[in-house]
């Protein structure tokens, strides 16, 4: 099965999951992460605002950024900036997105933990995003810790991958767990 084809069989199953389904799940996989080393460590964490076919975390980016300093992507064009998050900061932006406002991070090197999303992912942590190359080309600047999440039927076996895909080192769904 091709990228194409993937996206649109795992869009059809996250699409089956009632928002009470995809709040459960979210609070599993997100429960989970709060319990790492990894994030107890981190100061920095760069999280994404979901979209409706993506875990939701509007909840964990306002419980997160009482004790920990919370970075949003924004898309600039081709590329993914990283702006603080402030409360009541976000307005729709490219994708119908939820973006920051503000200044983008000129310091990559300050985020310790990046929590990824995508389409689909294998076990090995590669993942399948919307197709445009985003989080791709923005992972490859940095050297933080990066963790894929994804509801559990996101999860397939395999992936086909390209050479410039950067795979996540950790994957966490609600069922499964590679740290």
């Amino acid at each position: 099965m091709d990228k194409r084809q993937l996206r649109k069989s795992i869009k059809a199953l996250v699409a089956q999951l009632s928002t009470e389904d995809k709040l459960r799940e979210a609070n599993k996989v997100f429960g989970h992460i709060e319990k790492t080393s990894a994030f107890a460590q981190s100061h920095n964490v760069m999280i994404f605002s979901s979209l409706p076919d993506e875990l939701p975390t509007s909840h964990i980016i306002e419980r997160w950024a009482k004790n920990k300093n919370v970075y949003l992507p924004r898309v600039s064009g081709d590329d993914i900036e990283v702006i603080k998050y402030e409360p009541g900061s976000l307005k729709k932006g490219s994708f119908n997105i939820l973006e920051p406002t503000g200044t983008p991070l000129s310091d990559l090197s300050i985020l310790d933990l990046i929590i990824v999303p995508g389409v689909a992912f294998d076990r090995k942590g590669n993942r399948c995003g919307r197709g445009k190359g985003y989080y791709d080309r923005f992972l490859s600047q940095t050297r933080a810790t990066t963790i894929a999440v994804c509801f559990h039927c996101q999860l397939v076996e395999s992936l086909p991958t390209e050479p410039h895909d950067i795979p996540a080192q950790y994957i966490v769904t609600s069922k499964f767990h590679t740290i």
